[in-house]
C-alpha cells in the first residue's frame, strides 16, 4: 500500500477512551481552501446526470439520500454460488434510474433512535393478526401468495422481527434492513450490482459538479486543482474501474477528455510516487484492459477519441516526464518533480529525505511500461533503486521509512509498515509475481521481511489475544509501539499471495513446496485479517477509524514464545472482552474510505473460499452507504468520527474511494475469474497489470551483496 496522506491529516495527539461521545462542536470543521464552482451540468455537453429523485415514483424527502437493500443476516451460507459475470451495454430503451434502485423499498415511518452499534438493533414483535379464509381456490392461493410477499419482505422470515429498521442518521429517515431466511442463497450478483449502483451515483455527483477537477468536494459541490489545469487526479484513476464495471457511457466521457482536455505539459511540481500510481498506473492499467478485455469497454461504443493508444501515449507522455525525479546522485528518485521541466524536487519535510515506500513502490508500473514500449530506460531506472535500497544491508530486511536520494542512506531508524513504510513490501513480492517469477531475488527480499515482521513486529492484545502488527520507532532494539494504521491493513492480502502465488489454497497445497511455512504464513494472514476486521466491528458507525492502537501485555509476547490463542471469531454480543483491545485516540477517529481491509477480504476470499471475508465486506458497504452517504444523491464522503452518530462530514471524496475501495468490493462479490490474482497483480492503487515473462530485452540487472546466514551482510575483507 502506500502513504495516501498527501494533505498531512494525520495528527497527534492524546488518547481518548473509545465509547466517550463526542460532540458535534468538538471537531474543528475542515480548513478552508480555494475552491472554484464548476458549470452546471445543464451547461456543459455530454455529461451524464443523476437521475431525478422527483421522477420516481418513490421520491425521497428533500434532505433525503437513498436506501439500499441491506441483509442484516451475518450467518455463512455456503451454498450460495456468484451468478457470472454478465457485461451491461447502454440501451435505447428506459432502465431503472439510480435512484428507483436505491429507493426500492423505503419504510415511511416516524424516525427511531439509532442504538449504538449498527447490529443490535431494537426489538419489535411481529403482527399476529389472523387473516380471513374463503373458499374459492385461486382466491385463497392468490391472497396467500401476497401474504407470503409481504411477510418475507417484512422480515419474519429472517433473524429480525418485522418492522426492525435503523434511523439513517444522515439522511434524517427511516432505513429498513431486509434479510432472506438464513437457508436462502446469498445473491451476490444482485450485491455487487449494489456497488456499481454506488459507484455511479459517486461518479454522478463528481460528473455534475466538479468535472476535470483533481479533487472533489461533494459536500459543498466544489472542485479544486491540484495544478494550474488540473491533471484529472480522479478521473484516470477510475478509468479501469469504469471499464470493470462496463459503465462505457461514464467511460466515453472520460476518454474525451483526455483526449480534448488532458495536458501534463505544466510547469508545476507533483509528488512522484502518487503521481505514478494513481495516474501512470491508471493509464497502463486502462490500456491493459481495453487492448486485452474488449468487451469490458468496446471502443465502436465509448465514444470519443477512438485511438487505441490513448493510454499507453498518455502514460509514455507522463512516465517521460516523471523520470527527471530519478535523476539524483544514487538514483533514488526524489519526492517530486516538475512536470514541465522535469527536475526532480527534495522533499520539503523530513531533512530533504524521500519516502522509503514511495521511492520502492514505483516498479511494477515502470517495468511494464518498459515491456509495452521496448525501452529499458524504463526497467533500468525503476530497478536501481532496488539495488541502492538493499545495498544499506538492514538488519532482517526491516527498513526505515525515509531514505536520502543523494546518498542512498537511511535517515532515523523508524520501522513501521504503515504510513510511508508499506508498500515498499507489498512491491516485492509481485515484483516476484509480475514477471513470472523468474527474479527470484525478490521473492528472497519478500521471505527476509516477512520473517523478520514476525520476529519484531507481531504481538497479541492483553484480553482476546489478537495478533497485531506493531512499530519500532526507535529501530529493532527499541521497544514495540503496538500501533496500526490502517494501511497496515494490506498485509494479509499480501501474506496469502507470497504463500500461494495466487492461486487457491487448494490448488496450492499441491504444490511440492508447500509445507509448514506457508499455513503459517495463511493461519498469519487470518488472524491478521481478523484484527483489521475488528477495527471496523468495534466503533459506532462500523467503520474503521485512521489509526488503532492496542492494549497489549506487558511485557510484549513476541511469536517465538508460541501464539496465543484467540477467539475465533469477534462476537457482538455475549463475550465482548475483545473490544477492550482497541485503544482508539481521538486524532485518529476518522474515517477516509481507505480500500486496504477489504483489498484483503478479496484475496483472502479468493485464495480461502471462506464466505465469510464476503459477509464481512458486505457489511462493510452496508456501514459506508449508511454513513457516509450526502443526501439527495450527493455522492459520498470521508468522515469526522467513526464512534459518534450521527456522522459528520469531512466534505472529501479520495480518488482511491472509486479508484480501490468500490473496484475491491464488486469484484469481492463477482466471479473469481475476473482478473485471477494468478495472472495479475494490482499495484497499490488497485489497478490491474498483467504478469509476463522477461523475455529476451530484459533481465533483473544487479545481485545483492554477499550476506551470512542471518541476512547481514558480510564486512569486505581486506586484502
Amino acid at each position: 500500500m502506500n502513504n495516501r496522506d498527501p494533505f498531512n491529516v494525520r495528527l497527534k495527539s492524546p488518547r481518548s477512551p473509545l465509547q466517550v461521545v463526542q460532540s458535534n462542536d468538538f471537531f474543528s470543521q475542515p480548513s478552508s481552501t480555494t475552491t472554484q464552482q464548476v458549470p452546471s451540468a445543464e451547461q456543459r455537453p455530454h455529461t451524464r446526470q443523476v437521475s431525478n429523485p422527483a421522477a420516481t415514483s418513490l421520491q425521497p424527502p428533500v434532505d433525503g439520500g437513498f436506501s439500499i437493500m441491506t441483509t442484516q443476516d451475518h450467518s455463512i451460507s455456503h451454498n450460495g454460488q456468484p451468478n457470472g459475470w454478465r457485461p451491461r451495454r447502454a440501451t435505447s430503451g428506459r432502465a431503472p434510474s439510480l435512484s428507483e434502485k436505491f429507493n426500492s423499498i423505503i419504510s415511511h415511518h416516524e424516525d427511531e433512535e439509532l442504538p449504538m452499534y449498527k447490529d443490535k438493533p431494537y426489538n419489535y414483535s411481529s403482527s399476529q393478526r389472523k387473516r380471513p379464509f374463503y373458499r374459492r381456490r385461486n382466491i385463497v392461493l392468490a391472497f396467500t401468495a401476497i401474504c407470503f410477499v409481504f411477510l418475507y419482505f417484512s422480515g419474519l422470515f429472517s433473524r429480525l422481527p418485522a418492522g426492525k429498521r435503523f434511523e439513517d442518521a444522515a439522511f434524517k429517515r427511516p432505513l429498513t434492513l431486509f434479510s432472506g431466511s438464513k437457508a436462502s442463497v446469498v445473491d451476490w450478483d444482485e450485491r455487487r450490482e449494489r456497488v456499481r449502483d454506488a459507484f455511479q451515483i459517486s461518479w454522478e455527483a463528481y460528473e455534475k459538479h466538479a468535472w476535470g477537477f483533481d479533487e472533489f468536494h461533494p459536500k459543498s459541490q466544489t472542485g479544486r486543482q491540484m495544478v494550474p489545469n488540473g491533471m484529472g487526479w480522479i478521473i484516470i484513476d477510475a478509468l479501469d474501474t469504469l471499464m470493470i464495471m462496463n459503465l462505457t457511457t461514464q467511460l466515453a466521457h472520460a476518454r474525451e477528455w483526455l483526449s480534448t482536455t488532458l495536458s501534463f505539459d505544466q510547469d508545476h511540481d507533483v509528488n512522484t510516487f502518487e503521481t505514478t500510481i494513481r495516474m501512470l498506473g491508471g493509464l497502463l492499467g486502462a490500456h491493459y484492459l481495453s487492448s486485452t478485455y474488449p468487451d469490458m469497454a468496446p471502443l465502436s461504443t465509448a465514444g470519443g477519441n477512438l485511438d487505441s493508444d490513448l493510454y499507453l501515449e498518455k502514460a509514455t507522455d507522463l512516465a517521460d516526464r516523471l523520470l527527471g525525479a530519478y535523476e539524483s546522485k544514487t538514483g533514488i528518485p526524489y519526492a517530486s518533480v516538475n512536470l514541465k521541466t522535469r527536475e526532480g524536487i527534495p522533499s520539503h519535510e523530513d531533512g530533504g529525505a524521500s519516502s522509503t515506500a514511495e521511492a520502492a513502490s514505483l516498479q511494477l508500473e515502470m517495468k511494464y511500461l518498459a515491456k509495452l514500449t521496448g525501452e529499458r530506460n524504463y526497467w533500468d531506472s525503476a530497478e536501481k533503486i532496488m539495488q541502492i535500497i538493499d545495498d544499506n544491508g538492514m538488519q532482517d530486511g526491516l527498513l526505515p521509512v525515509f531514505i536520502y536520494a543523494e546518498d542512498g542512506t537511511f535517515r532515523g531508524n523508524n520501522i513501521r509498515l504503515g504510513s510511508r513504510g508499506d508498500s515498499y513490501y507489498e512491491y516485492l513480492i509481485k515484483q516476484y509475481l509480475q514477471t513470472s517469477r523468474q527474479e527470484p531475488v525478490y521473492q528472497e527480499l519478500w521471505d527476509q521481511a516477512l520473517e523478520g515482521v514476525q520476529k519484531h513486529l507481531i504481538t497479541y492484545t492483553r484480553n482476546s489475544n489478537l495478533t497485531v502488527l506493531g512499530e519500532r520507532p526507535n529501530g529493532l532494539d527499541g521497544p514495540l509501539s503496538p500501533k496500526m494504521d490502517h494501511l497496515v491493513c494490506f498485509m494479509p492480502s499480501a501474506i496469502a499471495l507470497g504463500a500461494t502465488g495466487g492461486k487457491t489454497l487448494e490448488e496450492a497445497r499441491k504444490s511440492e513446496t508447500w509445507g509448514k511455512k506457508q499455513e503459517g504464513e495463511i493461519e498469519l494472514a487470518r488472524q491478521l485479517l481478523k484484527t483489521c476486521w475488528g477495527m471496523y466491528q468495534v466503533t459506532a458507525t462500523g467503520l474503521s477509524p485512521e489509526i488503532a492502537h492496542f492494549r497489549i501485555h506487558d511485557p510484549p509476547i513476541m511469536m517465538k514464545d508460541g501464539i496465543p490463542e484467540s477467539p475465533s471469531n469477534l462476537s457482538q454480543e455475549g463475550d465482548t472482552t475483545w473490544r477492550m483491545d482497541y485503544d482508539i485516540h481521538i486524532a485518529d477517529f476518522h474515517n477516509l474510505q481507505r480500500p486496504e481491509t477489504v483489498e484483503s477480504l478479496l484475496y483472502m476470499w479468493r485464495i480461502t473460499g471462506d464466505e465469510t471475508y464476503r459477509e464481512w465486506g458486505w457489511q462493510m458497504f452496508e456501514s459506508f452507504v449508511k454513513y457516509t452517504a450526502l443526501p439527495n444523491y450527493g455522492g459520498f464522503s470521508s468522515i469526522e468520527n467513526v464512534d459518534h452518530i450521527p456522522t459528520a462530514m469531512r466534505d472529501s471524496m479520495e480518488s482511491f474511494w472509486l479508484a480501490e475501495t468500490l473496484k475491491y468490493l464488486y469484484l469481492l462479490f463477482g466471479p473469481n475469474d475476473v482478473l485471477p490474482l494468478d495472472s495479475n497483480v494490482f499495484n497499490t492503487e488497485a489497478h490491474p497489470l498483467p504478469t509476463f515473462e522477461l523475455g529476451k530485452l530484459f533481465s533483473t540487472g544487479w545481485q545483492r551483496k554477499p550476506r551470512d546466514r542471518d541476512g547481514n551482510l558480510l564486512k569486505a575483507q581486506n586484502p
